[in-house]
């Protein structure tokens, strides 16, 4: 399970987005495992998931043809294996970086909400770096770009109605169903919830709106400053 520094970021930052945290403590515990980082070279690091087939398809010519024949990539998705070990997959993000960095680091999932790099246009960042470098830099940033993520595809309603299926389908894909994604997230929540009963109780649909992840990275990031002085 998460650390308490990463446990403690989750539920002030869901609070601040006026989400559920016990809801949002599940989706981040699927996600990532409980885990917010692995060491790597003796730094702590988001976990990461390559997928072959992102990079494949953001390749052409001789790029592509390296890539395929150094395993890093695939037309067909789930055909380039992820090692079991977090090392190991830094060491093959590094390996695809060293063809192409930008489509490598669009062809990973970030973080405690393992969003893709791919979407960091979408999600309004400046670049793909910029997202990858907030998710690097603290696990409140990897919460802050898992929040950026339900915000922009309209799940936060959901996710506050407890309608699992319905933020499956958004957050995990149309195939959730295959997983059991949404009993998963259901299971994690009654947990979380029953562990911190005196948390806010679930938005109901005729409560306001939930707040901007602007104004929830906004209040974040006044809080970095205050702590580095």
């Amino acid at each position: 399970m998460f650390e308490a520094e990463t446990q403690n970021a989750i539920v002030r930052l869901a609070r601040t987005a006026s989400i559920e945290p016990a809801a949002l403590l599940a989706v981040a515990e699927i996600e990532s495992g409980g885990k917010a980082y692995a060491v790597v070279n003796n730094k702590r690091e988001p976990m990461i998931r390559f997928e072959g087939h992102y990079f494949d398809r953001r390749l052409s010519g001789l790029q592509q043809a390296q890539a395929r024949a150094a395993g890093l990539s695939s037309p067909k998705a789930g055909a380039i294996r992820n090692p079991n070990g977090q090392a190991s997959r830094w060491a093959m993000l590094d390996r695809a970086a060293a063809i192409n960095r930008k489509a490598a680091y669009e062809s990973v999932s970030w973080g405690i909400g393992q969003v893709m790099g791919a979407h960091w246009q979408w999600l309004g960042y400046a670049s793909v770096d910029a997202l990858v470098d907030q998710c690097r830099e603290s696990p409140a940033g990897q919460i802050a770009v898992m929040l950026r993520y339900i915000e922009k595809a309209g799940l936060a309603s959901a996710l506050n109605a407890l309608d699992w299926p319905t933020f499956a389908r958004g957050y995990n894909g149309p195939q959730f169903a295959k997983s059991g994604y949404d009993k998963k997230l259901a299971a994690a929540f009654k947990r979380h919830k029953a562990a911190c009963p005196g948390d806010p109780a679930t938005v109901e649909a005729s409560s306001p709106q939930p707040r901007s992840w602007l104004g929830a990275i906004a209040d974040w990031i006044k809080e970095r400053l205050a702590h580095l002085g």
